[in-house]
């Protein structure tokens, strides 16, 4: 979003606009008892992949994990097995249609959408994960532009549910906008209409809550504009949700993490040559340096 945009906007109304910094989030963090174990640090659900996007699953998978989830699930096709176990083992990889259970409360957060494809399949998927669930929920990708298709079970998305679209997907919901101010202003309406949380992704991502309040995020770079990126943000949300975080926070402590693993890889690499890997192997550092802060407070 256009940074003179941001500067007016908090300017002309600093009640409902407002800039995320570190010392804003570190409340928020998840924090561990000394007695803590895998059961107690949150169970994660996600339903990404298909056939040929196995990637999406596993950056996804990687970022959650790493994040801090204690546990995690993946529901993906069978034929993403292999590569998936490989790449992430420490995941457990759903061997049924976890999407036909009759609940999936089971799990602490639920995420849906990184290549999941966008067919009769995929759309019967995520109507049936939203009609079963009312966990906290990260909604992103295929799955954002399968309810800009059907736009009927907007209505089935549970409150507080983190929708994470760029720019392009986030067309699909509201329609065209005049400009980025009529586009903000669109996307404050469905996030108020649908009580949710939206993400518009992108430089200074903004984070639209359900009650008209927008927060900027003020890490990332130009180098993080490359594939996947945007299934590692959906890693790191949903393991906040899944750690009990406000999903408020989870958006805005995800957003803020992802840039600044962004920025820790972009010094030690050459910013256009940034993959989304690179995030997540910075992600720890990123964690570190926003506990330290938390510490300090």
């Amino acid at each position: 979003m256009n940074k003179e945009l941001i500067n007016s906007l908090i300017k002309e109304n600093p009640s409902q606009y407002h800039m995320t910094y570190d010392t804003d989030l570190t409340s928020s963090l998840p924090k561990r008892s000394l007695y803590a174990h895998k059961g107690s640090c949150g169970h994660s659900l996600l339903f990404a992949g298909s056939v040929g996007m196995a990637g999406c699953a596993i950056l996804a998978s990687k970022a959650c994990m790493r994040t801090g989830v204690g546990k995690m699930t993946v529901s993906t096709p069978k034929e993403n097995v292999v590569p998936m176990q490989i790449a992430v083992p420490e995941v457990i990889l759903a061997m049924r249609d976890i999407a036909q259970e009759n609940s999936l409360d089971l799990y602490d957060a639920v995420g849906i959408g990184p290549g999941l494809g966008t067919d009769e399949f995929a759309l019967e998927k995520l109507g049936n994960v939203l009609s079963r669930t009312t966990k906290p929920m990260v909604i992103d990708a295929d799955a954002i532009t399968l309810l800009g298709q059907a736009k009927d079970l907007l209505g089935e998305i549970p409150t507080g549910t983190i929708l994470t679209p760029h720019k392009k997907e986030l067309q699909r919901l509201i329609g065209d906008s005049a400009d980025e101010f009529d586009e903000l202003q669109k996307t404050i309406d469905l996030a108020k209409q649908y009580n949710i949380i939206i993400v518009i992704k992108g430089a200074f991502s903004a984070v639209v809550n359900h009650d008209g309040q927008v927060f900027f995020n003020t890490t990332g770079n130009p180098g993080m504009a490359t594939a996947g990126s945007g299934d590692v943000l959906t890693g790191i949300i949903l393991s906040l949700l899944a750690q009990n975080v406000n999903p408020v926070m989870a958006a805005r402590i995800g957003v803020y993490l992802h840039g600044l693993a962004g920025d820790m890889a972009a010094k030690n690499l050459f910013e256009n040559s940034i993959i989304a890997s690179d995030m997540i192997d910075n992600l720890p550092h990123a964690l570190g340096k926003l506990y330290s802060v938390a510490c300090k407070g």
